[in-house]
């Protein structure tokens, strides 16, 4: 939760950055400089610290139309893969940030407006990331196994 809350609070600062460069753009024709950057930054570390959170709240896309008629073990046999799927795009994707970073880094590349070092955003997504995956690890175990999924979903005891 913890990340989720740190998510937030900087899509909250985005948010609050973008209304202020408008203003000062409408009304004074002074934009906050690098507005964009921060945006695109900062919308990508929101969105990488929410994914474990959405992982284990279940709030990811579910098309059920196909299993609806399914046995429940069929249905948690399909869901585990999807959680075993979604665990190796996550692993597969904060490694990948993770030596992006060292060879941004390596470049010294920054940004264009700002010239804040690229290597921070890219190293800023492979935390969530890997939370992710941990939390899509488990609950594949949990579903390959046949146990309880509500102390993941937070819906009570079980």
């Amino acid at each position: 939760m913890v990340f989720a809350l740190a998510g937030s609070a900087v899509a909250l600062a985005v948010a609050l950055t973008t209304v202020a460069s408008i203003a000062g753009r409408a009304g004074w024709s002074a934009p906050i400089q690098g507005d964009v950057e921060i945006t695109q930054l900062g919308i990508a570390l929101a969105i990488s610290l929410g994914l474990p959170w959405c992982q284990l709240r279940g709030a990811n896309i579910v098309v059920d139309f196909f299993t609806q008629r399914l046995p429940e073990r069929r249905v948690r046999t399909l869901d585990g893969a999807g959680c075993l799927l979604m665990a190796a795009m996550c692993l597969l994707l904060a490694w990948r940030t993770s030596v992006g970073a060292l060879a941004v880094r390596e470049a010294m590349e920054t940004t264009m407006i700002l010239g804040l070092p690229m290597w921070w955003a890219y190293a800023s997504l492979a935390p969530g990331l890997a939370l992710a995956a941990l939390v899509a690890l488990v609950q594949a175990a949990l579903h390959f196994g046949g146990r309880p999924m509500s102390r993941l979903h937070g819906s009570g005891p079980g």
